[in-house]
């Protein structure tokens, strides 16, 4: 597979990470520019593992931090934009990001008020207390792995990137950030899908406030719509965020979205047997074998599946002290 990414002046570096949920090492792709020097489409992450796999793919190559000339994030998590600040600061290049996702690689994510704001809407949502201060100290170390960005600039849907050897589309692709992009180069038939279609695991929706009390993104209901819409691209070779290159996307997003039609029938089942109940009542219903650390990715596809039969008109919420709970209709 990797031969087809050779012909497009892509290199491929894998990057380790330290959570096994990302499905893998995170790629850093390098791409040759018209006018000498390298693009990135994502970054990696900013642990001393991750700067030695970059580096070390950088001096394979015969290049150094130097020749990057732009930096595409295709969302904001810190496997992915993790390492941009300090390949910005080595290069003077340029970062780009979608205006959704600025947020979240400025630091704008990470005050206090923001962490609040989503301690507020997990209590909602049925999470013990307990829960939301691991949840919290998580995220606090998380975030080490990651200096935020002063300077970004926006990443437009619809804009065409061009490289040495070809173009391709930005193609905004919500679902997993409210701001993921995605690269589509047509003429190749391959797609840079980044965490939008991996081969091994399936993308997190993860609950996203973007500032507002509750979430305006419906992360699952956005990524199906995005996945039915990929679909129809004549994909040949997709170049994914996480591990090796993969055909075949078809069959895979055939096989995702049947995965989660049985989790919504289960969590109907649960429902029908049990009558009103919180996210968080039927989390550990749907994973019993989670660890505490993992709350805000059980709680996530949780929340994103109710969301997806709410909208469907299968299942209806409602708010009595302060906590939300879904029943059917």
């Amino acid at each position: 597979m990797t031969a087809g990414l050779d012909r497009l002046g892509v290199r491929r570096i894998p990057v380790p990470v330290p959570f096994p949920e990302a499905g893998g090492p995170a790629n850093v792709y390098l791409i040759e520019e018209e006018d000498g020097g390298v693009a990135l489409f994502d970054a990696g992450i900013g642990t001393k593992e991750g700067r030695d796999a970059i580096h070390a793919g950088f001096a394979a190559a015969g290049l150094s931090l130097g020749d990057i000339r732009r930096i595409f994030i295709s969302h904001g998590h810190l496997d992915h934009y993790g390492y941009a600040r300090a390949a910005q600061e080595a290069s003077g290049a340029p970062v780009f990001v979608h205006l959704r996702d600025h947020d979240k690689v400025t630091g704008r994510d990470r005050t206090k008020g923001r962490l609040d704001l989503y301690a507020a809407w997990l209590t909602r949502l049925g999470a013990p207390l307990h829960l939301l201060d691991h949840v919290r100290l998580h995220w606090q170390d998380t975030h080490r792995m990651a200096r935020p960005l002063e300077q970004v600039e926006p990443l437009e849907a619809g804009t065409l990137l061009r490289f040495k050897r070809f173009s391709a589309e930005v193609l905004h692709l919500p679902g997993h950030t409210p701001g993921l992009v995605c690269l589509w180069a047509a003429q190749e038939r391959v797609l840079f899908s980044d965490d939008h279609l991996l081969e091994r695991v399936s993308p997190n929706p993860l609950l996203d406030l973007e500032s507002h009390p509750e979430p305006v993104h419906k992360a699952l209901v956005e990524y199906v719509r995005s996945a039915k819409r990929v679909r129809e691209l004549p994909v040949e070779l997709v170049a994914p965020g996480h591990a090796e290159p993969f055909s075949g996307h078809v069959e895979l997003i055939d096989r995702l979205l049947g995965f989660y039609d049985l989790r919504q029938q289960k969590l109907l089942a649960l429902l029908e047997a049990q009558g009103p109940r919180t996210p968080a009542e039927l989390t550990p219903q749907i994973f019993p074998r989670a660890r505490e650390h993992q709350l805000y990715l059980t709680l996530s596809e949780v929340m994103g599946n109710l969301e997806v039969l709410e909208q469907e008109g299968r299942v209806v919420r409602s708010e009595h002290q302060g906590l939300l709970r879904f029943q059917l209709p």
